[in-house]
C-alpha cells in the first residue's frame, strides 16, 4: 500500500466531478484504512445509555410544536436501490399501500401536514447517481410539492471502491458503474452543504431538518417532537426505540467513557467477539431509529469550524466488485453512519419515541406485513397498526427473497394478517386472493410448488 492508491483514487473522484469536500473526506479515510484502522468501537470504551428521556414524558404546548415544525425541512435518504431484494431501482418506487409506492405515500403525509398545521414543510430527498431521475420524475405528480426555489433533491457523492488487496481503485469494465460505491449515509452533511442545499433552507428561514430513511413510512412529520427539538436548545437529537430480541442487529448509542459524549455503534463497529455485548436487549435497551434532527446552523457553523469535514468514525464494509458474483474480486468500500454525528455536537441529546416511528422495509418480511390488514393507511397518510403486537413473518429466502418471486407468490395481494401472531412459509407457496391466517401458522416445505386456494383460512 502506497500513497499511489490514494492519488489515482482522488484523480478519479475529481474527474467524475465528486465535490471536493467528499473527496478530502474520502482522502481522511483512506490515510485512516491504510494506517490500518478498523472502526472498532470496544466495549470496553462506552458505557451503555439507560435512561434517555421518553416523548411519552414530553409535554409540549400545541402553539410551540406549530411554530417548531413550521421551521422544520423534511429531508428523506432516497439513494437505496432495493438491491437485497433483488431490486435495480429506487426502493421507494415499490408499491406498499393501495397502488401507493412509498414516495406517493410520504408526498401525502408531507401535504397533509402542511395543510393541518400551516406549515411550509419541504420535502427533500438525498438521492444517489441512481435513484435521482426516476424518483423526480415519480414526484412529478405532486407539483404543489416544491417549496419557493428549495430544490426537492440534492445528490449523495460517490466514490470508488478500492481493491482489497492494494487500495487501488478496482477496474471492473463488465459495468464500469460498479467500481463506485456511496459513501455512506454519513455523506449527508458533505453532500446538504456541497450542493447549496443547507445555505439555501437557512436563507429560506428554516431552522430544524427531520431526517430519514425513505423506506421507513413510521417517521412522518411531527410537530411535537419538532417542539421537543426546538425547546431542548440542543444542536442534534436521535430518535431511539426499546429494543426487543427481534432488534438485536440494529445500531446502538452508549456513552464514551474518555468524554462523556453518545456515540453510536453498529455491527460492522463491533469486534466479531463482542457481539454478545452488542446484540444483548437488556445491556443496550434502545436501538438507534436512523431518524433524526439536527440544528441547521448549528451544522453551518460545525462544519465551517472544520472546514467542511465532520469526521464521522470510519465504517469499513469488505465486498465484492460484483454483489450479485461472489468470485468477482474482493473490494474495501469505507463508508460513515449519519446518526454518527451525534458525537461531534457538544450537548447533543436522544430521546425514545414510539415503535410506530420505526417502520423500516429491508425484507419481503416486512413489505407483506406493510402490505397486509395488519396496518392501515390512515387520512393523515400514517400507516396505523391495528392489531398489538405486530405479526411476525418469516418468508422462505429461497422462495420469497426477490421482489420479483415474491410478487409472483403473492398474485392477488397479501394475505389477512390482522389475527395472526406469526406467518412462517417453508418451501414454495403461491397464495390465492382472500386467504386468512389466524393465531400462528406455519406451511411446511413439502418438496413441490404448493397452493393455497382463494378463502383459506390457516391457523385458529
Amino acid at each position: 500500500m502506497s500513497d499511489e492508491g490514494l492519488r489515482l483514487a482522488v484523480e478519479k473522484m475529481r474527474a467524475a466531478g465528486v465535490a471536493p469536500a467528499a473527496v478530502e473526506v474520502f482522502a481522511g479515510y483512506y490515510r485512516d484504512l491504510e494506517a490500518g484502522a478498523t472502526g472498532l468501537i470496544r466495549e470496553d470504551d462506552i458505557t451503555p445509555l439507560l435512561d434517555p428521556p421518553s416523548l411519552d414524558a414530553v409535554e409540549v404546548p400545541p402553539t410551540d410544536a406549530r411554530d417548531a415544525l413550521a421551521r422544520t425541512a423534511i429531508i428523506k435518504l432516497n439513494g437505496g436501490l432495493g438491491t437485497s431484494m433483488g431490486m435495480d431501482r429506487a426502493k421507494s418506487l415499490l408499491p406498499v399501500r393501495e397502488g401507493l409506492s412509498f414516495l406517493d405515500v410520504i408526498a401525502r403525509q408531507v401535504r397533509t401536514a402542511r395543510t393541518r398545521y400551516g406549515a411550509r414543510l419541504p420535502l427533500i430527498l438525498m438521492n444517489s447517481f441512481r435513484t435521482q431521475q426516476d424518483s423526480l420524475d415519480a414526484l412529478a405528480a405532486y407539483p404543489d410539492l416544491k417549496v419557493g426555489e428549495l430544490p426537492l433533491d440534492f445528490l449523495q457523492n460517490r466514490e470508488p471502491k478500492l481493491r482489497a488487496d492494494d487500495l487501488t481503485p478496482v477496474s471492473w469494465p463488465a459495468d464500469p458503474s460498479l467500481e463506485w460505491c456511496p459513501p455512506g449515509h454519513g455523506d449527508l452533511y458533505t453532500a446538504i452543504e456541497a450542493s447549496g442545499v443547507l445555505d439555501a433552507l437557512l436563507d429560506a428561514g428554516f431552522a430544524y431538518a427531520s431526517v430519514s430513511n425513505s423506506d421507513n413510512l413510521g417517521a412522518a412529520p411531527d410537530p411535537r417532537i419538532a417542539g421537543w427539538f426546538a425547546e431542548s436548545g440542543a444542536p442534534y437529537a436521535a430518535e431511539l426505540c426499546r429494543r426487543t430480541a427481534a432488534d438485536r442487529k440494529g445500531g446502538h448509542l452508549a456513552i464514551r467513557r474518555s468524554d462523556g459524549r453518545l456515540v453510536l455503534r453498529d455491527t460492522a463497529q463491533t469486534a466479531p467477539e463482542e457481539m454478545d455485548y452488542f446484540t444483548d436487549e437488556h445491556r443496550h435497551p434502545y436501538f438507534h431509529t436512523n431518524n433524526l434532527w439536527f440544528d441547521l446552523a448549528a451544522l453551518r457553523r460545525t462544519l465551517n469550524e472544520r472546514h467542511g469535514v465532520l469526521g464521522l468514525p470510519m465504517i469499513r464494509n469488505s465486498k465484492t466488485v460484483d454483489p450479485t458474483d461472489p468470485s468477482s474480486p474482493q473490494v474495501i468500500q469505507v463508508e460513515s453512519a449519519m446518526g454518527a454525528a451525534i458525537e461531534v455536537f457538544e450537548g447533543a441529546t436522544a430521546i425514545v419515541v414510539p415503535r410506530s416511528r420505526f417502520l423500516p422495509v429491508k425484507t419481503t418480511n416486512d413489505l407483506l406485513l406493510l402490505r397486509s390488514d395488519a396496518y392501515q393507511l390512515s387520512e393523515t397518510a400514517t400507516l396505523d397498526l391495528v392489531t398489538e403486537p405486530a405479526p411476525l413473518v418469516d418468508l422462505d429466502s429461497k422462495h420469497y427473497k426477490t421482489i420479483t418471486a415474491f410478487d409472483a407468490h403473492f398474485p392477488a395481494g397479501a394475505p389477512s394478517l390482522r389475527d395472526a401472531r406469526s406467518l412462517t412459509v417453508h418451501g414454495d407457496w403461491t397464495f390465492a386472493r382472500g386467504v386468512v391466517a389466524t393465531g400462528d401458522v406455519t406451511l411446511a416445505d413439502e418438496g413441490a410448488p404448493r397452493y393455497v386456494p382463494e378463502g383459506t383460512h390457516l391457523g385458529g
